[in-house]
């Protein structure tokens, strides 16, 4: 313990390493008998005294540590005056240049540089004073100066201790010149990377990755290695792709596809895309989403020797010049598409339809690209076999229902900071990644509403205990709004007029249509996108609206009267542009792609029509099987009797096509 003098040459003792300031109420050994309490600080024992404290006794008020007239204070003592009250000013924990381990309570704003040593332990008595009293009256002219030392200290990361002479020699490190910021290009934070502020496009860039190979288009081949670690990650959480990879390896299904893939490129894509390479194929890849890129991802499948295209903040512009690469190429004919969206699918039709005829098949996994091909199909235009995987019973179960239950909370949360308690929800669409929506919200404690078209979804919700209304009923007291219908202009300007003050709005469905963001633009961009879909939305604003850049994939919308509507990823897939997706859901509907593009590929001429199929239900009992020992779960088997008494095979499969599970 170490002695610090006081005015009064009263002394007490402060702990030497804890650096514990003098302002923390103590009881005196003196008081023991109940006479009276004393504090380790004189200011405090004065306010106290003044307010008529019950613990104050009058009889022993000339045995008080300090005087009335004592100069370290400015108290006026009366009983309702704010200056009885204690005015705590700003401490805060820095650690010492002298031994970078030890920390002590430091008073950033007013410690005059010649107390600012290389080592200090504890503080003075008129420190103490100006700490608790707020007796410190800082002039207009050291303010002025208080500014210009922190204006020159920013660059260097560093904020100054105001006082006489000159600048602290303790440094500070902002938060954005954190080690860990400058260093890392992990996407754990999807809400933006180091890396999204290169203005530069990756179009107009050279590069080359280490074996000199320039067919590809990234927004940074350097960060291979981070991108390396994340695929390596994400492999331990997808054992049901793994093992597919390991049991077909040798048998090489694939050898002779050539296979153009537009989908999320993320770490769980990569090992589906390494997967089908290791199967035999050949792969050109781009994205299906302008914002769920990960860059890091993306260099490191380039750096493997994967042609791919792709980056994090594409233009609309960008994005159809991907996919043109990924088809378009020397010494390419591609024989396979790998869709998401069915954007790949739409621009070979139109731009290459010769090449279009050359394909054996397609497999599609979303909503939104499988009424495309439905489509195709009914106007006669579909030329080639087509296999719906999102309507297969692992993608429409796990990664519909199950995945989204757990993304749409992590994509709230890290792009709003939103606490979902007592909030008011409405989710538009009540299929399986509508359900899986309302299950995470109600969970939480939100009342969640319900919006419908179809009445048998409609029931479900009913009886799932949610409320099934129009849009138009609830839209002024909602304070988060979720798509998930796979249609166009749910949302639209009119809805948004009408949300109340910091309401939230995003989307969960594939298609970044569902949100009428078109209404948000001048009548003459909209105009124009819709006649040559080439201008990128929000590239210009409303004169009556005005549109601020929160962080990554959040935007706060200004209306006139000072309402502001946060929009996330600009209407686009919420749960990927702004977090993540669970690697073991995504495991299993790359499984499920990639046995369909098995089945495609090697089916003999004749068993597959210019058609749209379903993927068949052994196929997904097989994907199902592959990933059961992960939870080390052990299947019964029929016994003869049994199978021939439900008319089964023993090997399955179990259930018929038409069964709903």
């Amino acid at each position: 313990m170490s002695t610090v003098a006081r005015s009064d040459d009263a002394n007490v003792s402060l702990p030497e390493e804890r650096g514990i300031p003098l302002n923390i109420l103590r009881h005196d050994s003196e008081a023991k008998d109940g006479k009276a309490v004393r504090f380790a600080d004189p200011n405090i024992g004065q306010a106290m005294e003044n307010a008529n404290m019950k613990h104050a006794v009058k009889e022993n008020e000339g045995n008080r540590p300090f005087k009335e007239n004592d100069a370290s204070s400015d108290y006026s003592g009366g009983d309702d005056s704010l200056e009885t009250r204690a005015s705590i000013k700003r401490l805060e924990f820095k650690r010492t240049r002298a031994n970078s381990y030890r920390r002590s309570l430091q008073y950033i704003d007013d410690t005059p540089d010649s107390q600012a040593e290389e080592d200090i332990d504890a503080f003075s008595p008129q420190t103490v004073g100006k700490l608790v009293s707020g007796s410190v009256r800082i002039s207009e002219a050291k303010l002025k100066e208080r500014e210009e030392s922190r204006d020159d200290d920013k660059e260097e990361g560093e904020l100054a201790v105001p006082g006489g002479g000159g600048k602290s020699r303790r440094r500070y490190r902002s938060r954005s010149l954190s080690q860990s910021s400058t260093d890392s290009y992990s996407t754990s934070s999807y809400t933006g990377s180091s890396s999204d502020e290169d203005e530069q496009s990756p179009r107009e860039k050279s590069q080359k990755t280490s074996k000199g190979s320039t067919d590809f288009c990234v927004k940074n081949i350097s960060q291979a290695a981070f991108g390396r670690r994340e695929i390596e990650i994400a492999e331990q959480e997808m054992p049901g792709i793994i093992a597919l990879r390991k049991r077909a390896m040798d048998d090489k299904p694939l050898k002779g596809a050539k296979i153009v893939g537009c989908t999320h490129i993320n770490a769980q894509t990569a090992v589906l895309i390494e997967t089908l390479v290791e199967l035999g194929a050949t792969v050109r890849w781009s994205a299906c989403n302008i914002f769920s890129t990960q860059n890091e991802v993306a260099a490191a499948l380039a750096e493997a020797g994967h042609p791919v295209f792709a980056w994090r903040g594409e233009s609309e512009e960008d994005f159809w010049w991907c996919i043109d690469k990924c088809i378009n190429a020397e010494n390419w004919q591609p024989n396979m598409i790998l869709d998401d969206g069915g954007d790949a699918t739409h621009l070979m039709l139109k731009k290459y339809p010769a090449m279009f005829k050359m394909i054996k098949g397609i497999c599609e996994e979303s909503v939104t690209g499988v009424h495309r091909l439905y489509q195709l199909s009914k106007a006669g235009k579909l030329t080639v076999p087509a296999m719906n995987v999102n309507d297969s019973v692992t993608k429409t179960m796990f990664d519909n229902l199950y995945s989204c239950r757990e993304s749409i909370i992590d994509s709230l949360k890290r792009a709003t900071d939103v606490m979902f308690g007592g909030k008011q929800v409405v989710v538009c669409g009540y299929g399986e990644v509508g359900k899986g929506c309302c299950q995470a919200l109600k969970g939480l404690g939100c009342t969640v509403y319900v919006t419908e078209i179809d009445p048998v979804c409609a029931l479900q919700g009913c009886m799932d205990g949610f409320r099934v209304v129009k849009l138009s009923e609830v839209i002024r007291q909602v304070d988060i709004l979720v798509t998930a219908t796979g249609n166009k202009n749910v949302v639209t300007r009119d809805h948004m007029d009408k949300m109340k003050n910091g309401a939230i709005v995003c989307n969960m469905g594939h298609s970044n249509t569902e949100i009428d963001v078109e209404s948000l633009n001048t009548p003459e961009l909209v105009h124009e996108n819709r006649l040559e879909r080439k201008s990128e939305l929000n590239s210009l604003r409303t004169p009556d609206l005005t549109w601020e850049k929160v962080r990554s994939q959040v935007d706060h919308i200004l209306w006139p009267d000072g309402k502001r509507i946060i929009l996330l990823a600009e209407g686009r897939l919420v749960n990927l542009s702004c977090s993540s997706v669970p690697s073991f859901v995504v495991s299993i509907t790359s499984c499920t792609q990639a046995l369909a593009l098995i089945e495609l590929f090697n089916a003999p001429a004749g068993r597959y029509k210019s058609d749209v199929y379903l993927l068949p239900k052994k196929m997904d009992e097989y994907v199902a099987s592959l990933h059961l020992p992960t939870f080390d779960a052990h299947l019964t088997e029929l016994s003869d009797e049994q199978a021939k008494y439900m008319g089964l095979n023993k090997a399955g499969p179990f259930k018929p096509n038409y069964y709903r599970y």
